[in-house]
């Protein structure tokens, strides 16, 4: 133990809380980083492992990644808040439709999800279907997730969330997004029965963290916060303005993602107009639909015609030429694009 005590203390920077007996010491305590262990002299168990998460992790035990106590313990040193990794887009045409009862699963806060891109295109984003079937109170805690881009969007009923710096209560409505920005601090309240939310997270694979701390609402507003580059984002469907669609036979409002976020994202809704649809291709790195109404039928080069209705959705990779025919009179998609900013150009079937 005489070896151990300076390894805890002074290479990994732990205190130590208790040690006995005094004339000839078997037992230590230490802790420190969110760690309380004990070490015991000839204890029966082996030597067990402990990671320390830390801001500067190369000034951190002279630098070493890996290290093992004289008692055998070994210690894993990383990073507290590792930079975001977006991992580089894998293009593929995904079509992927309620009728085929793609399963529902109980995730976070007892909420059920529906996945609605399988293969994430390579782990670059998630987009799920989210339901809460009964309403009420929903059981959440403050958090925050450490994502590249996320957005909220509400197809049915009504759902209650604070956010930090927001000031109170937020209610989003069939029709409403929030644009949750990296790592800002929330909370789900209560949600009507059938509540639906269409989920869209970059990277598919993102942490999401408790903070114990922050109580919501905070005690002042901030509404041109930014965090990472983006604004939070709450837009209304109600009184929105219609514009000319870059697809001809469509139009659609705007939901200001795509300006306060700097271009990282797009959101439009978008819904039938006049004219005739053509075939197009755009260069999206990344360009999702969900059918939040009305039926139409997916036509892509080289594949068979999806006839899609509502629940459905589908991801066009860039270049790829498609054309939404047949679309009824009530159809109305979501379309999520990363970035906010590409070229769509009509050509021919």
């Amino acid at each position: 133990m005489r070896d151990d005590i300076p390894f805890y203390t002074k290479t990994l920077k732990m205190r130590m809380d208790m040690i006995y007996p005094a004339d000839d010491p078997t037992v230590a305590v230490f802790s420190g980083h969110g760690l309380r262990l004990r070490i015991e002299k000839d204890a029966p168990e082996g030597a067990g492992m402990i990671r320390i998460l830390t801001d500067d992790p190369d000034g951190f035990a002279d630098g070493a990644r890996v290290l093992t106590a004289p008692n055998g313990t070994k210690v894993e040193i990383d990073e507290l808040n590792p930079p975001l990794v977006l991992p580089k887009v894998q293009h593929s045409f995904v079509v992927r439709r309620l009728a085929d009862q793609a399963p529902w699963v109980i995730g976070r806060a007892g909420m059920h999800y529906r996945d609605l891109v399988p293969d994430r295109l390579g782990g670059a984003m998630i987009a799920s279907h989210i339901r809460i079937p009964d309403g009420g109170p929903v059981p959440d805690m403050v958090h925050f997730h450490k994502v590249g881009f996320q957005l909220i969007f509400c197809v049915h009923g009504w759902v209650d969330v604070l956010y930090e710096d927001q000031g109170g209560m937020r209610r989003l409505h069939a029709g409403d997004c929030f644009i949750q920005p990296p790592e800002i601090r929330h909370r789900v309240c209560e949600a009507s029965d059938d509540l639906q939310v269409i989920e869209i997270g970059v990277p598919a694979d993102h942490v999401t963290e408790i903070d114990h701390e922050m109580a919501l609402p905070t005690p002042h507003n901030r509404l041109d916060r930014v965090w990472d580059g983006q604004k939070f984002v709450h837009n209304l469907a109600e009184g929105a303005a219609w514009q000319d669609f870059r697809l001809r036979g469509f139009e659609c409002r705007d939901t200001t993602i795509s300006a306060n976020t700097g271009t990282v994202a797009g959101v439009q809704v978008v819904r039938r107009s006049t004219g005739e649809p053509q075939w197009a291709r755009h260069d999206a790195d990344i360009h999702f639909t969900f059918v939040m109404k009305g039926t139409m039928v997916l036509e892509g080069e080289g594949r068979d015609p999806f006839a899609l209705e509502t629940g459905d959705a589908f991801v066009i990779p860039p270049g790829m030429k498609t054309r939404y025919a047949d679309p009824s009179d009530d159809i109305e998609l979501l379309e999520v694009t990363l970035p906010g900013a590409f070229t769509t150009k009509e050509t021919e079937q």
